[in-house]
């Protein structure tokens, strides 16, 4: 095995493994979520779904071995595969470094239930009850989507690294 991909999971029941690992993770956070989103501060959702989807996808990323770090280390074929696998899968995320500023762009990819979720808050208990299930429900979708890339990403290299 190249050693350039040891942080891969070596096979597909390891990938599978890692996916279920990260899709528990994804539930935690987003119940996490969920739970800030059902208090009536303005702005503490946003700020607080911020710093926890930064933290997940940078986790989620280093579980599949697809850290920015990782991938930094990488030969230029694979580093290839990577970022190629994930633009065709959709994950912008994958094999970066995550930031503030990059998860508020993909938060505001689904402004419309952020603004229903911001919007719910001000309808007494209902409303908090709404905006809690619409922010895991989000936190959720944007967490298990990454995952599926990270998953995708690593049966391509799993592949590549068979050829």
């Amino acid at each position: 095995m190249n050693k350039d991909l040891t942080a891969i999971p070596g096979n597909p029941e390891a990938i599978l493994q890692v996916r279920e690992a990260c899709r528990r993770m994804v539930r935690n956070r987003a119940a996490v979520s969920a739970g800030i989103s059902a208090l009536p501060v303005p702005g503490l959702d946003v700020m607080s779904d911020l710093t926890m989807l930064t933290g997940l996808v940078n986790d989620v990323n280093a579980a599949f071995g697809l850290s920015a770090e990782q991938v930094e280390h990488l030969q230029p074929t694979y580093k290839r595969i990577v970022f190629g696998a994930a633009a065709g899968v959709g994950g912008m995320m994958v094999g970066k470094l995550i930031t503030r500023q990059l998860a508020l762009r993909l938060l505001k990819r689904s402004g419309g239930k952020a603004f229903v979720r911001s919007a719910a808050r001000f309808v007494p208990l209902a409303g908090q009850v709404a905006s809690a299930a619409i922010g895991f429900t989000v936190f959720r979708k944007l967490g298990y989507d990454h995952v599926d890339a990270c998953a995708t990403v690593a049966r391509e290299l799993l592949a590549a690294r068979a050829v």
